[in-house]
C-alpha cells in the first residue's frame, strides 16, 4: 500500500500520466478496489481514470482544462477588434497606459490577453538589428550630402603608427568628413587638434562641394562638442567652424553631450581606417603618407563595398541618387592642414611693400621650399 495519499503523490509528481497509467494497469489486472487500496485513493478515482484510459488511451490520462465552457463577461468580437486596433495606434505603449488613455472598461490583464491571443506585437524592446535596419532605411532617403558627420581621430595611440610619427614627423590627428546616406569620406591631417584646422578643413571641403554642385540647402553638418568645433565653452557667439558651415547655407548641428553613438557613422570609418590602413602601411616621409592616404581614400570611395549599405561602394550608391554625378566629386585628395594653415597665415601677414608683419611668412617659405624639394605642391 502506498504510504502517501494519492492527491499528495499527484501534487508532487512531474509526470502525472505515468502514475495514473500504472494505477490503471494494476486495476485492469487485479480490480478496482485492490488498486484503490494500493494507491491510497478511492475506487471512484480509479474508475474515473480507468474509463478515460479505455476511451482515449494514454493521452487521455492528462489533466483536462478547467476553463468554463461559457464566459458571459467575455469581450465581444467588436470589442476585441477595437482593442487590437489600438495596438497599431499606440505601438509599444503598455496595456495600463492604453486603458487609461482610452478609458477602457476592460482590465489591463484582459487587454494584454487579447493582444497576445491575436498575435499583435508585444511591448518588448526592439532588437538591435531591427533598429539598425530601420535607421538604414531612414538614411537611404537623405539626399546626397544632405546629412554629414565630422570628427577627429587621434593617431598617436596606434602602436603600429606611433614609431613612424616620431621618426618621420607624420600627422598626429585625422580630420574626417563622412556623408551619411552613401558613406563618402574625405580626410584631412594635422599635427594637432584645433579650431583653426577644423575651420580650414570645413572650408576646403565646402569649396569642393560647391564646385560640383553638391551643397544641399539647410543640410546638416554634425559634429561633437569638442573645442575644435564649438570653440571655447565661454564663447559668446558661434565658432569659426560654425560660421564656415553656415556661410554656404548649411546648419551646424552638435550631438548631446556624451551621446557618442550619435556619431556612429564617422566612428565606424575611424575603426576601419585604423585596421585597413594605419596598422598595415609603412611610410617613409610625410609626402609618402599623403600619397598612400589618397590611394586609400580613392579605394574607399570608389571601390570598397560596404556590407551595411547593400554591399555597394559609396560611388555606386551616389550614382543611384545622382546619375549625372562626376566621378571627380568623390576624388578630393586628403589635405595637409598644417601646410594649409601656414599658407593662410602667410597670406594674412603680408604688410606694405611686401614686407612680412609676422613670423609666419618665413616659416611658410621654408616649409614650401622643403615641400617642393620633396615633390609636394601647395
Amino acid at each position: 500500500m502506498c504510504p502517501y495519499p494519492w492527491y499528495q503523490v499527484m501534487r508532487l509528481s512531474k509526470d502525472k500520466k505515468q502514475q495514473r497509467y500504472q494505477m490503471v494497469i494494476h486495476a485492469r489486472e487485479h480490480g478496482v478496489k485492490p488498486a484503490a487500496r494500493l494507491y491510497a485513493t478511492t475506487p471512484k478515482t480509479v474508475r474515473k481514470w480507468l474509463g478515460r484510459f479505455e476511451k482515449g488511451g494514454y493521452q487521455a490520462l492528462a489533466d483536462e482544462s478547467r476553463r468554463p465552457h461559457v464566459s458571459p463577461r467575455a469581450a465581444s468580437d467588436d470589442r476585441v477588434r477595437t482593442i487590437v486596433a489600438l495596438k497599431d495606434v499606440y505601438k509599444r505603449v503598455g496595456a495600463d497606459q492604453v486603458k487609461t488613455l482610452e478609458n477602457l472598461p476592460e482590465s489591463a490583464k484582459t487587454i494584454r490577453k487579447i493582444w497576445r491571443k491575436n498575435g499583435v506585437s508585444s511591448r518588448s524592446r526592439r532588437k538591435k538589428h531591427v533598429t539598425k535596419q530601420n535607421l538604414r532605411e531612414i538614411k537611404k532617403r537623405f539626399a546626397l550630402f544632405e546629412r554629414v558627420c565630422e570628427d577627429t581621430k587621434d593617431l598617436w595611440d596606434i602602436p603600429e603608427y606611433w614609431p613612424q610619427i616620431r621618426r618621420n614627423r607624420l600627422p598626429k590627428v585625422q580630420y574626417t568628413f563622412r556623408e551619411v546616406s552613401c558613406g563618402v569620406q574625405f580626410l584631412g591631417f594635422a599635427n594637432e587638434r584645433s579650431l583653426a584646422h577644423a575651420e580650414l578643413f570645413a572650408s576646403h571641403v565646402n569649396e569642393h562641394l560647391i564646385r560640383h554642385g553638391l551643397i544641399v540647402k539647410n543640410g546638416i553638418r554634425q559634429s561633437d562638442n569638442g573645442s575644435e568645433y564649438i570653440g571655447s565653452w565661454s564663447a559668446k557667439g558661434p565658432s569659426a567652424y560654425t560660421r564656415a558651415i553656415e556661410s554656404v547655407g548649411l546648419v551646424h548641428g552638435t550631438i548631446p553631450p556624451g551621446a557618442h553613438t550619435f556619431q556612429s557613422d564617422v566612428e565606424t570609418v575611424h575603426n576601419l581606417i585604423e585596421v585597413e590602413f594605419y596598422e598595415i602601411e609603412s611610410f617613409t616621409d610625410r609626402t609618402d603618407f599623403m600619397e598612400k592616404a589618397h590611394t586609400y581614400q580613392l579605394f574607399f570611395n570608389l571601390e570598397r563595398p560596404n556590407t551595411y549599405k547593400e554591399n555597394k561602394s559609396p560611388w555606386q550608391l551616389a550614382q543611384e541618387k545622382r546619375p549625372d554625378l562626376s566621378k571627380e566629386a568623390l576624388m578630393l585628395p586628403p589635405v595637409d592642414l598644417d601646410a594649409l594653415l601656414d599658407k593662410s597665415l602667410a597670406k594674412s601677414t603680408i604688410g606694405g611693400y611686401d614686407v612680412s608683419s609676422g613670423p609666419y611668412l618665413a616659416q611658410f617659405e621654408e616649409r614650401q621650399g622643403e615641400a617642393l624639394a620633396e615633390g609636394l605642391s601647395f
